[in-house]
C-alpha cells in the first residue's frame, strides 16, 4: 500500500495546477512536444454545458514556428480519424484542440487526450518540414542568384549583417540601397527577419529587409500578416515573380 501512496504521490507531482481569470485551470503535463522539450498544456474553462478542455491552439503555433503545416492534406485526413476515435477535436479554422464534457470525472481522462491529440498533430504537421525546406531554400536561391547575375550586382549567401546581435541574412545583394533577403522558412525564422528589419531602423543603417515564405499556410495567417508592417514587404515565393520583385527593388 505504500509504494502504491508513494506512486501517486510522484505521478501527481509531475503535473502543475495553476488558477487563471474567470475560473480557468491551467494544467501543465509532463507530457511534451515531440524533440522540443515544451510541455503541454492543457486549459479547463468552464461553459454553461460543462467543461471545455483546450491545448490554447498552441500545437498549431509551434509547429507553424518549427515550419510545419497545419493546413496540408494529412492532417485534415487525422483529424478526420480522430473524431472517430477521441473526444478530442480539431478545429483547422481556429487550429484548436479541444474536448468537451459535463462529467467531471472525465476532466482528468481528457486531460491526456486533449494532450495526445497535441503531440500528435505537432508530428504530423513537422514530419516532413526539414527535407521540404531545404528543398524551397534552394528554390528561393536559384531565383536571387539568376536575377542578381542578370543585374550584375555583388550577391551573397549566409550574409553576416553589419548590426548588433550576429543576425544573418540568407542572400544580400549590394545596391544602392542593401537588398536582404530572408528565407522564412518557419514563423521563427520570420520573426527575425522582422528583427533585422527593426535593427537596421534603430541604427539608421540602410537595408532594404523582404522576406519571403513558401505560403500564409507555412508561417501562420496572422504572423504573415503581421510581418507586413515589420519588414520591407513580405511575400509567398512565386518562381516567376521574385526575380523581377527583386530588380524593381535594387533599382
Amino acid at each position: 500500500m505504500e509504494l502504491i501512496a508513494d506512486l501517486k504521490s510522484m505521478i501527481c507531482s509531475l503535473f502543475e495546477v495553476h488558477s487563471e481569470k474567470s475560473g480557468v485551470q491551467r494544467i501543465v503535463t509532463p507530457i511534451e512536444y515531440p524533440g522540443s522539450g515544451d510541455r503541454i498544456v492543457i486549459r479547463i474553462r468552464p461553459t454553461q454545458n460543462g467543461f471545455q478542455l483546450d491545448e490554447n491552439g498552441e500545437a498549431a503555433l509551434y509547429a507553424s514556428m518549427a515550419g510545419g503545416d497545419c493546413e496540408s492534406d494529412v492532417v485534415d485526413r487525422w483529424a478526420t480519424d480522430l473524431s472517430l476515435y477521441s473526444p478530442a477535436r480539431y478545429n483547422s479554422e481556429d487550429q484548436l484542440i479541444s474536448a468537451n464534457t459535463v462529467d467531471q470525472r472525465l476532466i482528468a481522462p481528457y486531460i491526456f487526450r486533449v494532450a495526445e491529440a497535441a503531440q500528435q498533430l505537432f508530428s504530423i504537421a513537422t514530419s516532413r518540414t526539414e527535407r521540404h525546406s531545404n528543398d524551397f531554400k534552394e528554390r528561393v536561391k536559384n531565383v536571387v542568384a539568376q536575377t542578381a547575375s542578370k543585374l550584375q550586382l555583388p550577391y551573397e549567401t549566409d550574409f553576416t549583417l553589419p548590426i548588433a546581435g550576429g543576425l544573418v541574412a540568407d542572400h544580400y545583394i549590394s545596391a544602392k540601397v542593401p537588398l536582404i533577403i530572408v528565407t522564412a522558412t518557419s514563423a521563427t525564422r520570420l520573426l527575425e527577419a522582422e528583427l533585422i528589419h527593426m535593427q537596421y531602423q534603430m541604427e539608421h543603417t540602410g537595408g532594404f529587409v523582404l522576406a519571403v515564405t513558401e505560403s500564409q499556410a507555412s508561417v501562420g495567417k496572422k504572423q504573415f500578416e503581421r510581418a507586413n508592417y515589420y519588414t520591407g514587404k513580405t511575400v509567398s515565393f512565386s518562381p516567376n515573380d521574385l526575380g523581377p520583385l527583386i530588380k524593381s527593388l535594387v533599382h
